[in-house]
């Protein structure tokens, strides 16, 4: 399968911060630079979803390198 669903990425934070941000890239429509500890991620935030079924609540950020 060759297009964008191949290099699509989904991240987990329990970050608020950085939801936030990924948020305001989104609505936006920014190109976001995202980093998890050493591991820095660049792209189109596709979705925010927030997964308050666990404690600490956590975030999925869907994103699209560029």
């Amino acid at each position: 399968m060759n297009g964008l669903a191949d290099h699509v990425q989904q991240i987990e934070t329990n970050d608020p911060f950085e939801a936030r941000r990924s948020r305001y890239a989104q609505y936006r429509g920014l190109v976001a630079t995202l980093t998890f500890g050493r591991a820095t991620v660049r792209g189109m935030v596709r979705s925010v979803k927030e997964d308050s079924s666990c404690t600490p609540v956590r975030w999925l950020i869907t994103i699209a390198p560029t």
